[in-house]
């Protein structure tokens, strides 16, 4: 029999989906599953991004420029001014997804057996792509006790070798929530620009910061203009993860001119979702006022309700709209399956993400699950007493 690639028997199963099946069988025998597992929110898409596909006059379904619309990057690019940061079309790359943006900047500055440091715990598909790109991860770990804070720079400065090429922040963090003071994006620009190394930035919580902190750019700090790769995506913004469009911008020439490379060689985004994401530009400031303060009310009932629970550990996010809870149990892998595998109350249950899955440390994150709080309230005050229960019952 022709062997499978070392690649693909290395590439991790995602924590966050490989429950599925559990689920499906649960929900076949019906058991009702509140989802806390994945970061699709219920906030409805802007209508008028809907609109735009269902009512366009398009006759020939034609490759985009594989740079995306010239009239979307031009959007994007006064969005991103708006916000504070200064890019021009030129600068921008639409893709398929922040995972195809992701992707592209690791094929543009890294080769195999290169390194890239990222803090852990970091968004799970972050492992795969590097495993995609022949790269290895190299994590400096942050703790739950400070809230998921930027490690000390000299945690950072000690793993740089001559293999390493980029670090790669999620801002604010998936799966932590933790939003990046201004302090430590410059610490992080100093460190990149000492030692010569890329600052990728996933962004695409961008506008979800709360308590009346602000997010701070990596593309603000003007001095490594050289050094900044972001990365984004419409997917949480505008609650349209299925459109599958994100964009890679920098400022650096050459950078962009090699992910073209990559962008030509898969032809072009869809059009559909470009026209959807295009139009959604237009959504109006009122409609992130709304589902911010919805996210705050939901974050603060899950965790007010995570606290009374005896032996759970939580640290309350600063943004985006996950967290991390350490549980008192040796397995939150063996514990999520036997949720949705041998535990019901009132016919219902809950799924929730392994949070190993979103560490690259061998034995970290064992009693840790990842939580999204992308119910409304009153289901996230029925998936607590769900889990207050499931802990009394559950037996390792």
């Amino acid at each position: 029999m022709p062997s499978i690639s070392h690649k693909g028997q290395i590439m991790p199963q995602s924590p966050i989906r490989k429950l599925v099946p559990f689920a499906e069988a649960a929900k076949a025998r019906g058991v009702q599953i509140h989802h806390l597992n994945i970061g699709q929110p219920d906030i409805k898409t802007p209508q008028v991004a809907l609109d735009a596909v269902k009512n366009n006059t398009i006759e020939v379904l034609e490759y985009s420029h594989s740079a995306g619309f010239a009239s979307y990057r031009n959007k994007l690019s006064s969005y991103y001014k708006n916000n504070g940061i200064d890019v021009s079309p030129e600068d921008i790359i639409v893709t398929t997804g922040g995972s195809e943006a992701l992707l592209f900047a690791m094929g543009s500055v890294t080769d195999p057996g290169n390194e890239i440091i990222i803090p852990e715990p970091f968004y799970a598909n972050y492992n795969g792509f590097a495993i995609a790109s022949g790269v290895t991860v190299v994590p400096v770990i942050s703790n739950i006790d400070s809230g998921f804070a930027l490690p000390p720079i000299a945690d950072f400065e000690k793993l740089i070798t001559s293999k390493t090429k980029a670090i790669v922040i999620c801002n604010p963090g998936n799966p932590t929530g933790y939003l990046y003071s201004e302090d430590e994006i410059k610490q992080l620009a100093t460190l990149v620009k000492k030692h010569d190394l890329f600052l990728i930035a996933d962004e695409v919580y961008r506008e979800f910061a709360y308590d009346g902190l602000k997010h701070y750019s990596v593309m603000g700090q003007r001095d490594i203009d050289a050094h900044t790769i972001m990365i984004d995506s419409v997917s949480k913004r505008y609650s349209m993860c299925g459109a599958r469009i994100g964009c890679i911008v920098s400022r650096n020439k050459q950078l962009i001119a090699t992910a073209m490379k990559f962008a030509q060689a898969r032809l072009s985004p869809p059009t559909f979702a470009q026209l959807a994401s295009e139009a959604a530009l237009e959504t109006p400031a009122s409609y992130f006022t709304d589902v911010i303060d919805e996210y705050v009310a939901r974050r603060n009932t899950l965790i007010a309700g995570l606290e009374t629970i005896p032996g759970v550990k939580v640290a309350k996010p600063k943004g985006a709209f996950y967290c991390i809870a350490e549980l008192p149990i040796k397995n939150a892998d063996a514990f999520a399956q036997w949720l949705l595998e041998s535990f019901k109350l009132d016919g219902k249950t809950i799924m929730v993400a392994p949070a190993a899955g979103f560490y690259s440390s061998e034995g970290v994150g064992l009693n840790q699950v990842r939580i999204a709080y992308v119910l409304e309230e009153n289901l996230l005050k029925e998936a607590v007493e769900i889990l207050r229960e499931a802990l009394k019952q559950y037996k390792e």
